[in-house]
């Protein structure tokens, strides 16, 4: 696919008879990724997003044979949950990704319990700032409503996390569909990655991923801004 207006990046599209093939394939082009930043600076960095759909490829990318004591991971969003919060994206990527091989990796969260969401975001940004930037890999996914990372439709900082010129490296950010108050790495970090991919399944998605890659209102929703905005072809991982 290719963007149709002006400044939005071109796509590089992957599809899969199903997850367990996306999962492996993902993994090889992610750890390749990796694999070629430790070899060209002696380190890396890897910023991964939450929900059911990836964990098929954490588990599979935290076999893949590299230096992972040279990588370090983040999250691209978290929710404001402590890590033993079933629904907190650290211990997501504690169980399926910092296992195996991968857990030599280094690992900076979002959340921290001191302050509001406010405070911890500021606490979250001057972390990232602290890590080897931009990211080498940023792995991205999608919501049904078009949302990414936590670029929700309506959410109360939208204008600002989406904004090109954000100083900040996170926000914090609520919105009607995102249950508990969120933090997230705003579009600036997330579209000067070197691979930038988008890991959806289900039809519904590649759907509202077509909407998305269009022209007209329907088009306009959170998504968008990464597509529009990226500094790389944004590579498309789908499977039914």
């Amino acid at each position: 696919m290719k963007a149709t207006d002006a400044g939005q990046a071109d796509t590089r599209n992957s599809d899969f008879a199903d997850g367990a093939d996306l999962a492996e394939a993902l993994a090889d082009r992610v750890a390749g990724a990796l694999a070629a930043a430790i070899g060209e600076r002696g380190q890396a960095t890897l910023a991964v997003s939450g929900g059911t759909t990836p964990k098929a490829f954490f588990a599979a990318l935290s076999r893949k044979p590299i230096a992972w004591d040279k990588v370090t991971v983040t999250l691209v969003d978290e929710r404001m949950v402590p890590p033993s919060h079933e629904r907190s994206n650290h211990r997501l990527a504690s169980l399926y990704l910092l296992q195996n091989r991968a857990a030599e990796a280094g690992f900076v969260p979002l959340y921290t319990s001191k302050g509001d969401a406010a405070d911890v975001a500021r606490t979250a940004s001057a972390a990232i700032d602290a890590m080897a930037l931009p990211f080498d890999v940023v792995v991205l996914g999608m919501g049904t409503d078009g949302h990414t990372a936590s670029f929700f439709p309506d959410g109360s900082t939208l204008e600002d996390v989406t904004d090109p010129a954000c100083a900040q490296s996170v926000m914090a950010i609520e919105a009607p569909g995102a249950g508990e108050p969120r933090l997230t790495l705003t579009l600036p970090r997330i579209v000067e990655a070197g691979l930038l991919v988008l890991h959806i399944e289900g039809e519904q998605k590649k759907a509202v991923l077509a909407k998305a890659l269009g022209a007209g209102p329907e088009a306009e929703m959170p998504v968008r801004a990464v597509l529009r905005h990226a500094k790389t072809p944004v590579e498309i991982y789908w499977a039914p």
